[in-house]
């Protein structure tokens, strides 16, 4: 499970850039403004991960990169 940690983090910085980056900011005052109020605004919701793709659906799509241990 090394690689949860960066999953997280690409979820969080595609929904900072969806809701928040979409624009235009003029200056990086403005850039952290905006960052810190959505920052904000993401830990007062308690904002999470819903993780979707399980250990069922992993063995079932990666098939074809597990070792086969019947040969």
């Amino acid at each position: 499970m090394k690689g949860i940690w960066l999953n997280m983090a690409e979820i969080e910085l595609s929904a900072l850039s969806k809701q928040c980056l979409d624009r235009r900011i003029g200056n990086i005052e403005k850039l952290a403004d905006v960052v810190g109020t959505w920052e904000r605004e993401r830990n007062a919701i308690g904002a999470t991960v819903r993780w979707r793709f399980n250990k069922n659906d992993a063995r079932t799509k990666l098939q074809r990169h597990y070792f086969n241990l019947q040969n």
